[in-house]
């Protein structure tokens, strides 16, 4: 069963005021309450999820010492490969149980921000990897950008508010492989308790039982998504920007029963993040009598740099 609110795109997408301002009530509220919503009407086509599944399936069956020739030094997990165990949850010392591909922003061309990113890595081994994984990407980020702009109206804010910071933004796909449990893990889960850093996450790969979500009354619950669905859910960024109007939801990712051990999970979270110079400072339309102002003003990239330090991607 499905415990978290189903939402659909094409609503938005229509001519129809009424069905548009129905997408914006709808996900308005549910990021208000749980912070996750499963959203259909989406731009990946089945065809292109299948072929990013297995050219990343293709890619962590490479061995070992193949996958760490990708793994880039010196520029937090930022793009390549980042290897099993390397990141953990803010405040804990064990790894998670999973490795990791990171595919970055393609800057449009005279992009003030081109210089600010590493380059995405090419795999020599399979040709098609790059090519599918860029296309995922640029499919998510324009659904995340329609997100965006339901999200801007919900606040009150111009429709477009979030465009300019969406664009050339420092967003991360990240296919992650959970690989097979071959021991008793200690303390280990596949990925610990956490909030996310970025604005929103659009999530592929929701379809079994393994994600749970935090509750405000704190009950964990499952969220599962059909097969034609992704999960969206609120980022501590936005959270902050929006004075805490908008939850970013606790949520992590649980081993599954002993029987089921010797099975791989895979899931492609795309985090979208906005430009680096982007205020987070609270909205004035979302700081009131009954809500003071929460955080203290700061830029996405301070704040992405403080979180990284906090997953241990960059060493102080």
């Amino acid at each position: 069963m499905q415990n978290i609110p189903s939402v659909d795109l094409r609503d938005f997408l229509s001519d129809d005021p009424t069905r548009k301002q129905k997408f914006v009530n709808e996900i308005g509220s549910a990021f208000e309450d749980i912070g996750f919503v499963a959203l259909k009407g989406h731009f990946l086509d089945d065809q292109l999820v299948d072929e990013l599944y297995g050219e990343i399936r293709n890619f962590f069956t490479l061995p070992l010492e193949t996958k760490r020739s990708y793994e880039i030094p010196g520029i937090g997990g930022q793009r390549g490969y980042v290897s099993f165990g390397t990141e953990h949850a803010k405040g804990r010392k064990e790894g998670d149980l999973k490795e990791f591909w990171h595919f970055g922003q393609y800057v449009s061309e005279g992009s003030k921000y081109a210089d600010e990113y590493p380059e995405n890595v090419e795999v020599a081994e399979f040709p098609r990897f790059n090519l599918v994984g860029k296309e995922a990407y640029q499919m998510l980020e324009k659904t995340g950008v329609y997100v965006l702009r339901a999200l801007a109206i919900h606040l009150g804010l111009d429709e477009f508010y979030f465009d300019n910071y969406a664009k050339d933004g420092n967003s991360i796909l990240r296919p992650i492989h959970y690989p097979p449990i071959t021991s008793e893990p200690e303390n280990a889960i596949r990925a610990a308790a956490h909030g996310d850093i970025n604005l929103i996450t659009l999530l592929m790969g929701a379809q079994g039982k393994g994600l749970q979500v935090q509750t405000h009354e704190g009950e964990w619950i499952d969220a599962i998504a059909e097969p034609d669905e992704l999960v969206i859910n609120v980022g501590d960024m936005l959270s902050r920007h929006t004075n805490n109007k908008l939850k970013s939801t606790i949520h992590q990712v649980v081993n599954p029963p002993r029987e089921l051990w010797g099975t791989s999970r895979y899931s492609i979270p795309f985090f979208m993040h906005p430009v680096s110079d982007m205020p987070l400072n609270c909205l004035e339309n979302c700081i009131d009598a009954e809500n003071p102002k929460k955080f203290e003003d700061i830029t996405a990239g301070a704040y992405l740099y403080e979180r990284l330090v906090d997953l241990g991607l960059i060493k102080k």
